[in-house]
C-alpha cells in the first residue's frame, strides 16, 4: 500500500487436491479451470490486487506447470514500481527435503520475506471461489494489535469437520479456541447449529508470524500446517483475532452477492458453485467492473452460434462454437457443441468437443475430452458409474483427453 504499511502477500497454492481427482490428475489444484475463463488461484489473486497487495509470492509444489505457467504469463505488475506476482516452487532451502505442510513452505521461503521486509504478511489460499477486500480485514488486524487475524465464516456446524473452526471468546473478537476440522465443535452463542469457518486467510503481523514459525519448526510432534499448528499456538497465546467475512464489502456487489465464499475442494462442490454462476440473478456474478476477477483471456474470435444452435442460463466462453442445445451449463474457451447435440448442467473445460447426436448431462469435462456423435455421458447411471469417475451426489467428471466410451 502507497504510503501505507507495508504488506506481503504470500499465496499458499501447492495443494494436491486429491478430492478433485480426475481434475488434479495432470495440474495444481489453484490451476484448474473455472467459471469457464478462470483459474482458482485468479480469485485470491485479484482479491489481493484489487486491495492494493501487489507484491504476491505464490508457493507451489505439486504438478505445478501450467500453474507456474499461468501466473508468469497472465500476472505482469508494473516493474517501475516494484510490484509483482511471482510464482515460488520448493527450492529444498533448508535442506533436501520438500515441503512438509503449508507452515513449513513459509519457513522455507523466508528468504522472501527478508528481502522485502514487510510490517505485516497475508498468508492467503489459492483455491476458494470469492471477492474480498483485504484491506478492510487489514484495518482490523491493525487497530486491535492482533499478532493473526483469522477471516471467519459461518457455516452450518454439520460441515465442521471439513474446516478450521474457531471459537470466538466473549468480545466476539479474540479467538479462544480453534480446532482444525473438528467432529463435534460447539455452535456460536445464541446460534448452536452454525459454526465460524476459517477461510484460509490470515493476516500476520511479521515478527509474529517469523517466530512462530520458528517455535513450530523446533517442535517435532507438530505437523508443520497453518491450521493445525501455528493457529493453535497462537491462539493460546492470546494473540489471535477473529475477522467476520460478512463485515467485508466489496465494490460493486448487491446485497445477494454479499458474503459469498466457496470452498470446491470436491467434485460436488466445484459443480454446485458453477451452478452458481448461471441463473438470471446469480449469487456470484463473475461481472462486476468494480471489482474484477483478472484472468488471461487468450487471441480467440467471440462465441458463435450457427444453425439451430442455442443456449440458455449459460455462460459461453470465446471460441465456442454451438449448433446443438445448451442449458444451465458453462463452456469454456474453444468448446464445440456440433448439431442435434445436447449439453445439460455441464461444465466443459478447453476445446471440448460433443459430437453430432450426442448427450452430455450432469457433467465434468476437462479439457480436450473429445464425445463422438451420439455418444451419451449422464443418462445411463449404471454405466457412468463403471466407466467414469462420480461423485457422492451424482456429477460425473472426465480427465484431461480422457476417452469417451
Amino acid at each position: 500500500m502507497r504510503g501505507g504499511p507495508s504488506v506481503l502477500g504470500i499465496v499458499l497454492a501447492g495443494g494436491e487436491g486429491k478430492r478433485l481427482m480426475p481434475l488434479t490428475a495432470d495440474r495444481a489444484k489453484p490451476a484448474v479451470t473455472f467459471g469457464g475463463m478462470y483459474r482458482l488461484v485468479d480469485f485470491v489473486l485479484s482479491s489481493l490486487v484489487n486491495g492494493d497487495i501487489l507484491r504476491i509470492c505464490v508457493l507451489t509444489q505439486y504438478k505445478s506447470h501450467s500453474l507456474d505457467r499461468h501466473v508468469t504469463t497472465t500476472w505482469r505488475m508494473s516493474s517501475l514500481l516494484g510490484n509483482y506476482v511471482t510464482p515460488v516452487p520448493a527450492q529444498q532451502r533448508l535442506g533436501p527435503r520438500w515441503y512438509l505442510g503449508s507452515a513449513d513452505a513459509i519457513l522455507q521461503s523466508l528468504n522472501l520475506v527478508n528481502d522485502e521486509q514487510p510490517d505485516y504478511i497475508a498468508v492467503f489460499g489459492a483455491d476458494h471461489v470469492y471477492r474480498m477486500d483485504p484491506r478492510q480485514m487489514l484495518r482490523d488486524h491493525i487497530e486491535n494489535d492482533a499478532g493473526v487475524t483469522v477471516a471467519g465464516i459461518k457455516v452450518p456446524r454439520a460441515e465442521a469437520s471439513s474446516f478450521g473452526i474457531i471459537t470466538p471468546a466473549s468480545d466476539g473478537t479474540r479467538v479462544e479456541q480453534f480446532l482444525e476440522k473438528p467432529t463435534d465443535p460447539p455452535g456460536l452463542p445464541g446460534d448452536p447449529d452454525r459454526v465460524f469457518a476459517s477461510m484460509g486467510n490470515y493476516l500476520f503481523t511479521t515478527k509474529v508470524l517469523v517466530d512462530a514459525l520458528h517455535r513450530d519448526a523446533e517442535d517435532k510432534h507438530s505437523v508443520h500446517d497453518m491450521g493445525g499448528s501455528i493457529l493453535p499456538m497462537l491462539t493460546e497465546r492470546g494473540v489471535a483475532q477473529l475477522y467476520d467475512f460478512n463485515q467485508n464489502h466489496v465494490p460493486g456487489e448487491s446485497a445477494r452477492q454479499h458474503g459469498y465464499w466457496r470452498d470446491v475442494g470436491t467434485l460436488d462442490t466445484y459443480y454446485e458453485a458453477h451452478m452458481d454462476l448461471i441463473p438470471d440473478r446469480p449469487v456470484f456474478d463473475l461481472d462486476n467492473s468494480r471489482w474484477p476477477i483478472y484472468t488471461h483471456s487468450g487471441q480467440l474470435p467471440p462465441a458463435r452460434f450457427i444453425g439451430a444452435g442455442i443456449a440458455s442460463e449459460s455462460i459461453i466462453s470465446p471460441g465456442c462454437v454451438v449448433r446443438g442445445q445448451v442449458t444451465r451449463s458453462v463452456l469454456s474457451p474453444g468448446v464445440s457443441v456440433e448439431e442435434g447435440a445436447v449439453v445439460q448442467g455441464s461444465v466443459l473445460h478447453d476445446n471440448v468437443r460433443i459430437g453430432r447426436g450426442a448427450v452430455v448431462r450432469g457433467s465434468i469435462l476437462d479439457k480436450n475430452v473429445d464425445v463422438p456423435p451420439g455418444a451419451t455421458i449422464g443418462v445411463n447411471p449404471g454405466r457412468d458409474q463403471e466407466l467414469y469417475t462420480v461423485s457422492k451426489n451424482g456429477v460425473i467428471a472426465l480427465g484431461k483427453g480422457q476417452p469417451v466410451l
